[in-house]
This record gives structure tokens, sequence and C-alpha cells, in this order.
């Protein structure tokens, strides 16, 4: 990133003055209300304001975003909140100027700052190497500290970008309904993006005429990144096409594609097809839509406790036999077998104490 200026900003009059353009009732409605149910929670529980992370990597969302829940915490959700910044050291100099500014941002306004970064950037780092990184710094800083809820500036212009990237290697609605502007970790704590219903434009413009400053990537004007090129060579062909506002359409899609998944993963825990021991009973899924057949075979999949690798062939052939009933036994890794009989479909180990099966959501 290079810095737009060098000039000092009074950060608190302009966290005001943003504050006075971008309410936070433009914000996502259910992000909030979930972050103000935090709060009552815990002030209702310990007699002081719950604590909560904010992620900050001195660009314009990220910024807004602090600017915004700064100047409304008190009497809201309140300002006992850290600050967390992660240094991929993929960009040198420019790298470490980001964490100088963010720094300076959180000591103008009195706020907790922690940075972390890579000790030794791998050669060749992919985004989403960078991404688990910085992810796996917020968890263990949230673990330390005890936090419930990390805020994460993702805008309406992300959902749209998600979108197009995840319809070019086939994702569900699980997939399609990212980013959320509530979703619950494996370990129970909450990541919020407000932001969804903002696009980039609208931020941009408010922090400009509050007398903001921030910090400017420069690889994301390069073509290397699949985001990167879908956001500056498809998006706005594709707004163009539409003759309408195509982000707002796409954020109404997310929104409906995250309501069909809830009501599916509610319709799958009702029938309870999966056993303790990770057996599958195929009986409670009989007549049922071949989605719901989809999903608890995924389920099944997480549930057992050999390192599994399929294929996406293998899984529609694994699929394919389960909504047919057709007694089978299919090689799932080195560790064992699917075998699917008399009305139920188990993983049959040729060797023990393996570890963990690790997926990722489409």
């Amino acid at each position: 990133m290079t810095r737009r200026t060098q000039t000092q900003r009074d950060w608190p009059q302009v966290a005001a003055a943003f504050a006075a353009r971008v309410s936070h009732t433009a914000l996502h409605p259910a992000a909030m209300l979930r972050a103000r149910a935090e709060f009552l929670r815990e002030t209702k529980r310990g007699g002081k304001a719950s604590r909560w992370a904010l992620a900050f990597s001195g660009g314009a969302d990220s910024l807004a975003l602090l600017l915004l829940l700064w100047a409304e915490g008190p009497g809201r959700w309140g300002r006992d909140f850290v600050v967390l910044h992660y240094n991929h050291r993929l960009r040198g100099r420019s790298s470490d100027a980001d964490v100088k500014f963010c720094r300076d941002v959180c000591d103008a306004l009195k706020v907790k700052f922690v940075a972390g970064s890579w000790a030794k950037a791998p050669k060749g780092a992919s985004a989403a190497m960078a991404r688990d990184a910085r992810l796996g710094f917020f968890q263990r800083e949230m673990n330390r500290r005890e936090l419930q809820l990390l805020f994460l500036a993702h805008q309406q212009d992300d959902i749209a970008e998600s979108m197009l990237m995840r319809l070019a290697r086939g994702s569900g609605a699980g997939g399609l309904a990212a980013p959320r502007p509530v979703q619950r970790q494996a370990d129970g704590r909450l990541h919020l993006r407000p932001l969804l219903t903002l696009r980039k434009t609208q931020i941009i413009a408010a922090l400009r005429k509050s007398g903001a400053v921030w910090r400017e990537d420069a690889s994301n004007a390069e073509s290397d990144h699949f985001r990167n090129r879908v956001r500056r060579q498809v998006l706005p062909a594709w707004e163009r096409a539409a003759e309408r506002d195509a982000l707002a359409g796409a954020a109404r899609s997310r929104e409906l594609l995250e309501e069909d998944d809830v009501a599916l993963d509610a319709w799958l825990a009702e029938l309870h097809p999966l056993d303790a021991r990770g057996t599958l009973d195929l009986r409670k899924l009989a007549g049922r839509p071949r989605a719901l057949v989809r999903r608890a075979l995924h389920r099944w999949l997480l549930a057992q406790t050999a390192e599994i690798h399929i294929s996406r062939q293998a899984f529609d052939s694994l699929l394919e036999a389960v909504c047919a009933g057709r007694e089978t036994r299919q090689s799932m890794s080195a560790d064992g077998f699917a075998v699917l009989a008399g009305g139920r479909l188990r993983f049959r180990q040729v060797r023990k104490n393996t570890p963990r099966f690790h997926s990722r959501p489409n």
C-alpha cells in the first residue's frame, strides 16, 4: 500500500464527521442487532460492556468500520475493543508502513492495537494462504483475550465478487451465501460484517468528505489474482450489461440463498439422519429432495475421524448410489471405504489412529 498523504488527521473529529454521514442505521441490521444483543447480554451478566475485536488493514473499508464503531460506541456496544492487524510481509516497506498507519490511527482514537505478522512469508504465497494466516492470527488473539465478536469490513462489492468467483467453481447455496453478515465459527465465536449494505463508492465518498486518508494496496491493481480480475474487468462490464444496480441484485440473491441454506440445515437437523458413531441412516432421507441428501452426505464426511480427500467426481458417484439406495463399496482414501448396505452408510477404516478429516466450504 502507498500512503495517500503524510498529513496528520484529528481522527476523533474525522470519526464524528464520518458517523454523521453514515450512521449505524445504514449498516446491515442482522449484524448490528447481534452486536447490540451481545453488548446487552454481557452488560447484564457482568456489569460491563462486552469486549470485541475489529480487523483493520488500513484500507478504506476497515477504516470506515473502525471510525463508525468508535463514534457510535458509547451507549451502544462500548469502546472496550481490540483492533487486530496482520502484516503478511509480502510488500516490504509498504507492508511495514501499513502497520504504522494503523497504529497511529488507533493511538489517536485511544483504542488497543495488536499487530501480528508472518515470521517468514512462504515463497509464492497464494491469496488463500495469506487469508488463512490472517484468520489464524485473529483466532489466536481472540482465544487469548477471550473475545467473542470479530468485526470484518466486507462490503457490497465483495458480495458480487465472491459470488462470481464461486459460481466459476460450482458452489452451492452455502458458498454463494457468503460473505454473511453474521457467521458463527466452529468455536462458537461470531464474525460480524455490518458494511454489506454499502457499496465501495459510498464508503469512499463519505470518507473523503469526512477528511479521512487511508492506505491503498498497490497489488489490488494487478491481474495476478482471480479476485482482482473479477473486480477490475468483470464487475464493470457486468453492471453495464445489466443496466441496473447489479450489486444490489447480487446482495439480494445472497440474502435469499442464505435463507435457503439455513432452511435446509434446519430440515436436516429435524430428520437427524446421522448418529453419534458417524453412520448415516438413509431410511430417514427416503423420498427427500436431492439437495437434502447431498447436504446429509457432506455432514457424514465431516463426521468421520479418518483423513478423507475426495474428488468432486467421487462425491457425485457416492451421491448417486445413496440416492438410489444401491449397495456399494467405494474407496474414500488410503484409510478406508464408504460402505452402503442395509440402508446405512458407514466408513470402514483399514487402519487406526488417523487424523481428523478437514473440509473447507465452497
